[in-house]
């Protein structure tokens, strides 16, 4: 756990904890979109400590900056594994990744996977991994152990973050809200639902893994009952308008049964991520959200709206986050840019309903 950032430990009663090889060489595929090497930049964000380099096929446009290191460089300065850090659609592992895959096992790193597909599933792999005595490690695979949703009330306080699209900030802003809590003496738990967040925290519920029906049970296996004053930070996934997610966003709504939602958006994104389909405007987004949340939290509220403004100039950012905020009478913020903007969001995350 990067408890430099102000993150709190993981407990198994929640979710699984896992004890992965580390440090990292970040695997980047042959990205040409940043939003698909999501898992490879919030490590390189959240856990720097633990990431040595980056590695990619032959036309991959994507870096994360890091130093670019072959697989037997890496091991060279102490890498123990390799992390694919893509998430493509569908959760592949693409046939052109083998050969680095492979030349990973042949170099002496075991291989961490969040994708959909397990690495054990494709016969090249697990035939080199046995060969070599190396490990192949699937992190989205969620327990066996949880139940169906009931729906009732439970003690503590909860934030989940939410979106207009998927690969938007919910995870970003988690971590920073957790980590602004922490700074405040605000007891909390960063709770991760995605196979970034996952290998951030070391712990969590791969919520797209789970079975439909058990979604909003996973939620609430995620967040249990806790103390009145500790709040949990739950990492948001997807988006209820999005074609091919808003399930699992749903289902994770319905079961964190959140006290407070922070929307999460991207002001230069005008299409659903891979698709030709418009973003909801943030005002539907808050509504809809509030609206459904009702269904097991009636008191649920919007504390604000985080923006990701990683594009724009410092002083077009803050005039932008100022007219967001009078446009809709919520704190808008950059968790990344920090300062009064973000202490304000903070501030009303905290307010007493």
């Amino acid at each position: 756990m990067n408890t430099k950032r102000g993150l709190q430990p993981r407990e198994a009663r929640s979710s699984q904890v896992l004890d992965l090889p580390q440090p990292y060489l970040l695997f980047l595929g042959d990205s040409t979109e940043k939003g698909y090497a999501k898992t490879a930049f919030g490590l390189r964000d959240w856990a720097p400590d633990r990431c040595v380099g980056e590695w990619s096929c032959a036309g991959a446009t994507v870096s994360t900056g890091l130093a670019r290191l072959t697989p037997k460089e890496a091991r060279a300065r102490g890498a123990k594994a390799l992390v694919i850090g893509v998430a493509n659609t569908g959760g592949v592992i693409s046939e052109s990744w083998l050969p680095s895959l492979m030349e990973a096992l042949e170099s002496g790193l075991d291989i961490i996977s969040g994708m959909h597909a397990k690495l054990a599933d494709v016969p090249q792999l697990k035939s080199m991994a046995e060969h070599t005595g190396r490990r192949l490690i699937d992190v989205r695979t969620p327990p066996r152990t949880i139940t169906i949703a009931t729906g009732a009330k439970r003690s503590g306080k909860r934030l989940l973050t939410v979106g207009t699209d998927c690969a938007i900030g919910k995870k970003y802003t988690a971590l920073a809200l957790a980590r602004a809590f922490t700074q405040r003496g605000i007891d909390n738990d960063f709770r991760a639902t995605g196979q970034t967040g996952i290998l951030i925290a070391g712990g969590g519920m791969p919520m797209d893994a789970v079975i439909a029906d058990f979604e909003a049970g996973a939620a609430e296996m995620l967040s249990p009952d806790a103390a009145a004053q500790h709040w949990d930070v739950i990492e948001g996934q997807g988006s209820l308008f999005h074609p091919a997610y808003a399930g699992v966003s749903l289902g994770l709504l319905h079961g964190s049964q959140p006290d407070v939602i922070v929307v999460c958006h991207d002001p230069d994104r005008k299409q659903v991520l891979g698709l030709p389909i418009s973003l909801p405007d943030l005002a539907e987004t808050i509504d809809m959200n509030l609206r459904l949340g009702r269904r097991t939290n009636p008191t649920i509220r919007c504390a604000g709206v985080s923006l990701n403004t990683s594009d724009l100039d410092e002083n077009t950012a803050i005039r932008l986050l100022a007219d967001e905020s009078a446009r809709l009478g919520l704190p808008v913020a950059d968790p990344m840019r920090a300062g009064e903007a973000f202490e304000r969001l903070v501030d009303e995350c905290l307010k007493q309903n």
